[in-house]
Formats: structure tokens, sequence, C-alpha cells
């Protein structure tokens, strides 16, 4: 992967490209009917409710322009188990007092109940490459963090 690849699961691919569609096609009707009705009401300069739709449709191009990139540069692929933290394990760490359990992934790939570690974060960065019983240790905002990795299974969603 390159540095301009996201790693998506399947079901991430397709939740975004169901997103940019209704965005796209319907969001885009909404924004300009909005439009309109906010221009019937007169004088640009001093409508409140054509600046409101006009920054909701900025809001919303650049989010398509966001999914648009993702889609166009995403990886699609299912996790595999290789015995190290790869894009796409669930990690369960811990420290003696505290056990985490995090996706290794994207937050385009978040699901419920589980912490998502982005690879290109403190946290996900040092858990690259390891294997169940490696120490890992970074720096974050909130000092210096050392882990074990307890176990390392692949992402099925």
């Amino acid at each position: 992967m390159s540095d301009e690849t996201t790693w998506l699961t399947p079901a991430a691919h397709t939740k975004l490209s169901e997103e940019y569609e209704e965005l796209t096609t319907a969001g885009r009707r909404h924004i300009e009917e909005r439009i309109a009705e906010a221009r019937s009401h007169g004088d640009l300069r001093e409508n409140a409710d054509y600046d409101a739709a006009k920054n909701e449709q900025g809001m919303m191009e650049a989010r398509i322009r966001q999914l648009k990139h993702l889609l166009e540069n995403a990886e699609v692929r299912e996790a595999v188990d290789t015995g190290k933290v790869e894009v796409g394990s669930i990690v369960t760490v811990t420290n003696g007092e505290l056990t985490l359990e995090v996706l290794l992934a994207t937050n385009e790939n978040r699901v419920s109940g589980v912490q998502t570690a982005a690879p290109d974060g403190p946290l996900g960065s040092a858990l690259l490459g390891a294997a169940v019983g490696d120490q890992v240790t970074y720096e974050a905002p909130g000092g210096t963090f050392t882990y074990t990795v307890e176990s390392i299974r692949p992402f099925e969603g």
C-alpha cells in the first residue's frame, strides 16, 4: 500500500460507495431545492437561509471529494492472518493494568465496540509488524506507553 492507499474492508467500501452515491444524487438535489427556496426569499446579502444552505452545500461537496478520493485510492480486501500485526488486524494489548482491543485500520473501517488505531498514529505505527509476546512502546501526547501484544487476529467484518 502506498501512502495514498487506504485499506478498506469490503463492507466499509460498500458503505462509503453508498454514501457517495446518495450525496451525489439525492443530496445534491436536496441542496439545490434549499438554495432555490432561500433565493425566493429576496435579498441574498441578508438571507440567513441562503447562507446556511450554501454552507451546507460546501460541506457536502467537501465530503463528496473526500469520499471520491478514498474510493479511488482504496485497497479493498479481507484481512489475512500472517502472525504479525498488519493493517486489518485486531490486536489485544495489555500493560498489566489496562487491556485494549484495537482494530489497526483507518476510521473508515470502524465498527461498533472496537477501538480503531490508525496505522500512521502513535499506537498503530508501534504495533505494525509486532508478533504475540512483543512489547511495543510509543510516545503520545499523554506520555510514553508500553504494551505487550497478547493476541492478533484478522478483522472479519
